[in-house]
């Protein structure tokens, strides 16, 4: 099996685009067929993008075409945000997959805001979810906007960067009433987050840049606004008892954390074939400020690593108890199918 990504940008969206991208990844593959295709367009697909699937699906010979729309796409050689494109990874296998070699994991795409019924449990899953996402799957737009692909063989290694720097040890929540976050370690909620946050980022307060974590291999619990009482609204409710610690999110934490997350589930011996990143569209270029850190770390810890990408709203992977949708992560999938070939 062989693998590899293309990129194509233009300046309207239309079958051409995907024409190219594909056929970049087909050429870098060293094939002029593909078993599956995983395709991200840009938004500017939305309205219509029966024919750009299509048109995947005739450039790569193959019916398994499955992806979504996204706000940004990505490969190993660069990002793009504005502007129509897209992004493809061909792979390419010698043989039919059987359902009996399903891969140990589900690539999965949901056109919803929250993660779809089942997909808590019922194997493996990591993706992106997005509410304004239109989603396709065996090679057409997928009625319930839910699509998911299973590679035969693939093994997947799952790094998921939280981005987020904690600020100081859990505090007990003393009082909350529905998603309003009254008290907390004593102090009313407003003014336990000043004292946690360094001196110079309390005034204005960051509430889009802080959250309440119970601990960070779990969903980070953002805060949407303060009330004039000194509490807080929170996207999701708390109880009294619970602990929970204040957490932000700086770019320089953010990189650090990607790098430390990439390098703990890379194996020297036993590269990846190829790479799969669904990052949130707050932790790209618009986060970084110039270039988004998090490919940039990508590419140092894995030269030459196929990568296909795209930025969505909430990320879908693996947790403790099942899949689990998280905000402002980034989830990198390393493919170790048993026998591929990847083409850089």
């Amino acid at each position: 099996m062989k693998a590899a990504s293309g990129l194509a940008t233009g300046t309207r969206a239309g079958a051409a685009i995907v024409e190219q991208a594909v056929g970049n990844a087909l050429a870098a593959a060293g094939s002029d067929r593909a078993t599956h295709v995983l395709l991200f367009l840009t938004r500017e697909f939305a309205r219509q993008p029966g024919p750009a699937v299509l048109a995947a699906a005739r450039s790569a010979g193959t019916l398994s075409v499955t992806g979504c729309t996204t706000h940004g796409v990505m490969t190993e050689r660069g990002w793009l945000l504005d502007g129509p494109g897209a992004a493809a990874l061909v792979i390419v296998s010698p043989g039919v997959p059987r359902a009996a070699d399903a891969g140990d994991l589900s690539i999965a795409f949901a056109g919803r805001a929250a993660l779809p019924p089942g997909w808590h449990g019922g194997g493996r899953r990591a993706g992106l979810v997005d509410g304004d996402a239109v989603v396709w799957a065996h090679g057409r737009p997928a009625a319930d906007v839910c699509g998911e692909l299973r590679l035969s063989g693939a093994r997947f290694r799952v790094a998921r960067s939280c981005g987020l720097r904690t600020l100081g040890a859990a505090l007990p929540v003393d009082a909350a009433s529905g998603h309003d976050l009254l008290r907390l370690g004593g102090l009313p909620a407003t003014e336990s987050l000043q004292r946690a946050l360094p001196a110079d980022t309390r005034d204005p307060l960051p509430l889009h840049r802080v959250a309440l974590v119970r601990r960070l291999d779990a969903p980070a619990i953002p805060v949407l606004g303060a009330t004039p009482d000194g509490a807080l609204t929170l996207a999701e409710p708390l109880a009294a008892g619970e602990a929970v610690a204040w957490a932000i999110r700086q770019p320089l934490a953010a990189e650090q954390d990607m790098r430390a997350t990439l390098a703990a589930a890379v194996d020297p011996q036993k590269p990846a074939d190829f790479a799969l990143m669904f990052s949130c569209l707050g932790r790209g270029p618009l986060f970084y400020g110039d270039d988004d850190r998090d490919l940039v770390a990508f590419r140092d810890t894995c030269p030459g690593v196929p990568l296909l990408g795209a930025y969505g709203a909430g990320q879908i992977a693996p947790s403790e108890g099942g899949n689990r949708l998280f905000r402002n992560s980034v989830v990198t999938l390393l493919c170790e199918p048993a026998h591929v070939q990847s083409h850089p």
